[in-house]
């Protein structure tokens, strides 16, 4: 019989996960105070932008190997914890350097990985394999509802507060999160290894998952174009006032969450993880090229490529994360789901500032239909004909499960 504990265990992961987001995500919303106040460049501030998702790249897959070995809820709630804690003091002390408030956000960032490596992992261990679709899609709602969040607070605060200041409300809500996970966030159970049992073998002596890692990079470019220049774009470009674009951005994330959660329970029902991310690579591509088009005529069109795309970039964020620990089994899930979000911070840490100097040297049609290379080549490379069938999905979870 099913746990009905999933589901709490599985609303704290996702509060975790939109608080850690909030951070991480949320100083884009930041960008054009910043630049008021401190006379950035766009190139410049693009790395301060990139600064928390570099903390994340630097940790993920120690992470990812603690959880393994010692389990979900209490690394997931000391680095939520420390993620509260460093980002409080980025706000309280709004430090002159810029290089001192980096410094701080890799902090932040390197704390939020554990909500990363964990959150996923809980979900293998709480969910069978007909329902992970559905239950990871509503996790990585997360991540567009810290976001929202972020639109919907941070530029008005930082108007209010100043810039760094304004993320004291997003670090409150970590240390909060850290300890409803605490209370609530039970580790599921874990069977135990019989002495003199092999351990299971390494995914990674097959080219699937590689090729899963490179396909979910490549279509995180799409998703940081938007949601990285969206609301300068809109302010800069569009002369809307700073809270009415935060507004139009929190909701384009808000119907994104809702994106992702159809997404998982699609491919519930067609038993697959990869097809549905193949096809939605192809609608990646075509909006970011929309979107230059509208650009270079009119301005609306570009708009509602910006909505569009806010929903149909992160739609498969989840499907590639469900298939990676799939994959990998309940004995490597957490490493694996690791070097899965160090893969993508790769390129989410290199796509603002790269994305930021090839804009400010050309402009936001140029910079936007360069992104879409990326997802036209993630159609080749998502390894469709290699996916696991879910009878045999189930059969390897349980076979590892077994070995552990």
């Amino acid at each position: 019989m099913r746990s009905r504990r999933r589901w709490a265990v599985l609303a704290a992961g996702v509060a975790a996960q939109t608080a850690a987001s909030a951070v991480v995500y949320g100083v884009p919303f930041l960008v054009p105070m910043l630049r008021d106040e401190r006379g950035l460049s766009l190139a410049a501030v693009g790395v301060v932008v990139a600064a928390p998702t570099l903390g994340l790249l630097i940790a993920l897959i120690a992470w990812g190997a603690v959880v393994d070995r010692v389990g979900e809820r209490l690394p997931m709630a000391a680095g939520l914890g420390a993620c509260g804690v460093v980002t409080g003091v980025l706000a309280l002390l709004a430090p002159q350097s810029i290089a001192v408030a980096v410094g701080l956000l890799v902090l932040a960032g390197i704390g939020a990985a554990s909500v990363n490596a964990a959150s996923g992992r809980l979900i293998m261990g709480w969910f069978d394999v007909d329902e992970r679709g559905l239950a990871m899609g509503i996790r990585q709602t997360a991540q567009p509802l810290g976001v929202a969040a972020a639109g919907l607070a941070l530029p008005t605060l930082a108007l209010r507060e100043g810039s760094f200041a304004a993320l004291g409300w997003p670090a409150l809500a970590c240390l909060v999160c850290a300890v409803l996970v605490l209370v609530v966030a039970a580790d599921p159970p874990r069977a135990v290894r019989a002495p003199g049992d092999a351990p299971p073998a390494s995914p990674y002596r097959s080219v699937v998952l590689p090729r899963v890692h490179a396909a979910s990079a490549l279509l995180v470019l799409p998703q940081f174009a938007i949601s990285a220049f969206s609301l300068e774009y809109l302010v800069r470009e569009q002369g809307w006032a700073p809270a009415a674009a935060g507004f139009f951005v929190a909701g384009a994330q808000i119907a994104g969450a809702g994106g992702r959660i159809a997404s998982g329970w699609w491919s519930d029902r067609v038993g697959s993880r990869l097809r549905p991310m193949r096809q939605l690579a192809v609608a990646s591509a075509a909006v970011l090229l929309v979107f230059a088009f509208g650009d270079l005529t009119t301005g609306i069109i570009a708009v509602a490529a910006i909505a569009a795309g806010s929903i149909i970039t992160v739609a498969d964020n989840g499907l590639a994360f469900t298939a990676t620990a799939e994959i990998a089994g309940t004995a490597w899930s957490g490493r694996a789901l690791g070097v899965q979000n160090t893969t993508q911070n790769i390129v989410a840490t290199a796509a603002p500032p790269v994305l930021g100097a090839v804009i400010g040297v050309s402009s936001y049609a140029a910079g936007f239909a360069l992104a879409a290379l990326a997802p036209l080549a993630a159609i080749a490379v998502t390894p469709v004909a290699a996916e696991p069938v879910p009878e045999r999905v189930a059969a390897r979870a349980t076979a590892a499960s077994d070995g552990e």
